[in-house]
């Protein structure tokens, strides 16, 4: 039995001699072994993808996270200040508004770092070719 890892036809060899089933084993094992490929380059890209969307993901945590704290002690101490010179609300709704601000800034950083993940481009770029290369195009 021939081992199926060394082609049945060797460079050069002429194909006219072969019989369908050499043939067809052959173009078995081509196929086989590109859909192997196909499924390792889109595994690869994945954890790729899942890396990125992970750091995006941390980065959405602690925005919430460093928000919170924020809003919860600096704005307290900020609004006390200003509530010294001028009425009690008024110094809330600045207070408010300049962490609104920095939300916002926060916010487009993130969201700029979560549309670095593309998906499967390259696997879908060999896929498309899989049709012509099997034609022999």
């Amino acid at each position: 039995m021939s081992d199926p890892a060394r082609p049945v036809v060797e460079p050069g060899q002429d194909r006219s001699q072969l019989s369908l089933g050499e043939l067809l084993g052959e173009v078995t094992r081509d196929v086989s072994t590109l859909v192997r490929q196909e499924v390792e380059l889109a595994k690869a890209e994945l954890r790729q993808d899942a890396r990125t969307a992970g750091k995006a993901g941390g980065m959405f945590g602690g925005v919430a996270l460093a928000g919170f704290m924020v809003l919860l002690f600096v704005s307290y101490a900020i609004w006390w200040a200003l509530a010294e010179a001028i009425p009690e609300g008024w110094a809330a709704l600045i207070v408010a508004v300049i962490w609104a601000v920095v939300a916002a800034v926060l916010f487009a950083m993130a969201r700029k770092r979560m549309k670095e993940v593309r998906g499967l481009q390259r696997t879908k770029e060999t896929v498309r070719e899989m049709p012509t290369a099997l034609r022999g195009r």
